[in-house]
């Protein structure tokens, strides 16, 4: 078992309150030392009530899934001695009414495009078959009730480095 923690503060600063028409900018700061801005989503709540260039929760959700896939098949592609060169993900998260008639993410369609080292890039079906064991493996797709679809999309050789 492990634990993970984050710390979320928000300031009123002053603001008025009661009439719902306070600031949604607050930070999020994470055990190792990092802080970042975060806010409601501007789809939420609109802006100036919500700051669009912070990080929402629901884009952190599409992209903490994105991120433990990626981290996991970079390892799996790793130990079955493929180099990656490049890994990209352009990840959607699609919201609407659940089983329950609550607005919730329904579906997380993530698309990674990898890209090999020139001579070390597995067969298509091998690929497939490295996303489907991240898949498996990624500790957050196992935790939510979302449906997640991987689209990914193969490259045999990177165009950049070819060494």
């Amino acid at each position: 078992m492990s634990k993970h923690t984050a710390s979320v503060t928000w300031v009123r600063d002053g603001q008025p309150f009661t009439d719902n028409r306070y600031k949604r900018t607050h930070l999020w700061k994470f055990d190792g030392g990092e802080t970042i801005r975060a806010s409601s989503s501007p789809q939420v709540i609109p802006a100036p009530l919500s700051d669009p260039a912070a990080v929402d929760p629901e884009e952190a959700f599409v992209a903490s899934i994105s991120s433990c896939h990626m981290l996991w098949f970079l390892s799996i592609a790793a130990r079955e001695g493929f180099t990656v060169d490049t890994y990209e993900d352009k990840a959607e998260g699609l919201m609407s009414k659940n089983g329950d008639g609550n607005l919730a993410f329904t579906v997380v369609a993530l698309r990674p495009h990898v890209t090999y080292k020139n001579g070390s890039a597995p067969t298509e079906k091998t690929d497939a078959e490295m996303h489907h064991k991240a898949h498996r493996e990624c500790f957050i797709a196992n935790s939510v009730k979302a449906k997640i679809r991987v689209e990914s999309s193969f490259s045999e050789v990177s165009s950049k480095n070819k060494s």
